[in-house]
């Protein structure tokens, strides 16, 4: 049969994978510190009051938008608002989440074999919204030097003219740097520059581990067209929920015709349901306690994890939001690669080369159940 070459994967599990599945198999103690399924990791979600709005009657009338309900966009509006930035209700497109985002967007940006440019480390997925949309993705590299922060030569190095779009995650996954004031503003200036967009994932954006959180790239008036990504599986901690959104800003002209056009991207496949949009804006009001959940988990782990570290053959890499955490380690242990040799100790931790960093860097979740962190910190091969 001839498949075609965008699904041409290679699709056989990686050794560490294999490694985990016979640990589990065997019947050995294993302690994942990698899990960040919100809701495998113990918090506490009032599933009654969750669910109740999905049961409301007008959800059988079938009304589709291809931008998504007013009053789910609304709520959307209603989320910015509440962190001080205005988002017209006419520049926010609904979709199931932030993957069939990325995808509206590559179509509306791309022609097949444009480029977007993303940075390393990052999170994998990309490469195969990427390939499925026929769009190249170019790396332009995070540099870490007491923190995390964009390489502007290379970035700018890195345009040519098949380049179509800038992707900014803020805060990234994994390594939970947000783009600084300065780096905001020397990314609006180079895509304006350029004639780029800019696409700004936003989804750990409410989880900074300071007590203030970095203002949104929705906010202000920006020169280059901008698109601000985000949804409910980190918002609300709800993966299961299938509703994300991207909301649009930069110069008034650009985002009208930008909405048109996304607007039948939309309309051709009109993904979203309406139970879930209904439901929309009733998770979003009632956001606040889960977060509090996380951000109280996080701190926690954080702590933990500091107080291991001293006197050990790692640290950790300085971090400012999101779900992960980024520990320098040992490349080896007795010539063994360490997640190799960790997982011998009943730990599961994540090799940084997945995610593009360098050997000798692994990437824990901070969602971690306390029990679970602590029972595992304590087995890590590194004193």
């Amino acid at each position: 049969m001839n498949f075609s070459t965008r699904t041409n994967w290679n699709l056989a599990e990686n050794d560490l994978t294999v490694a985990v599945r016979e640990a589990y198999s065997s019947g050995a103690e294993l302690f994942d510190l990698t899990v960040s399924n919100p809701t495998s990791c113990g918090f506490t979600y009032d599933a009654e009051a969750l669910l109740k709005p999905l049961g409301q009657l007008e959800a059988m009338h079938y009304e589709p938008d291809p931008l998504g309900m007013a009053t789910a966009r609304a709520a959307v509006a209603q989320y910015y608002r509440d962190a001080g930035t205005e988002i017209a209700i006419e520049h926010i497109c609904l979709t199931t989440s932030t993957s069939e985002a990325y995808s509206f967007l590559f179509r509306l940006l791309c022609d097949p074999g444009d480029e977007v440019l993303i940075a390393r480390p990052s999170y994998p997925l990309f490469d195969f919204i990427a390939r499925l949309d026929d769009v190249r993705l170019v790396e332009y590299p995070l540099l870490y030097d007491h923190g995390w922060h964009i390489d502007f030569h290379s970035l700018e190095q890195s345009i040519t003219p098949r380049t179509r779009a800038i992707v900014v995650v803020h805060p990234n996954n994994p390594t939970g740097n947000f783009a600084s004031d300065a780096e905001r503003a020397a990314l609006d200036d180079l895509c304006a520059r350029r004639n780029l967009a800019l696409i700004v994932d936003e989804v750990f954006l409410d989880y900074s581990v300071a007590e203030t959180t970095p203002p949104s790239f929705a906010a202000g008036h920006l020169q280059a067209l901008t698109f601000v990504l985000s949804g409910l599986s980190k918002v609300c901690g709800l993966p299961q929920m299938k509703v994300s959104w991207i909301a649009a800003t930069g110069p008034d002209a650009t985002v009208v015709e930008a909405m048109a056009r996304l607007e039948v991207i939309a309309d051709t496949f009109l993904s979203m349901n309406a139970p879930m949009q209904r439901a929309l804006p009733h998770w979003l009001a009632e956001r606040r306690d889960l977060q509090q959940q996380i951000r109280a988990r996080m701190q926690a782990n954080l702590a933990t994890l500091d107080a291991r570290l001293p006197g050990t053959q790692a640290n950790r890499l300085t971090m400012q939001g999101g779900w992960t955490a980024v520990l320098r380690v040992p490349r080896t242990v007795q010539g063994r690669p360490f997640a190799e040799v960790a997982l011998e100790q009943g730990v599961i931790v994540q090799p940084g080369e997945f995610y593009g960093l360098p050997e000798g860097r692994v990437v824990l979740s901070l969602l971690t159940t306390p029990s679970t962190w602590q029972s595992g910190l304590e087995r890590l091969p590194i004193d």
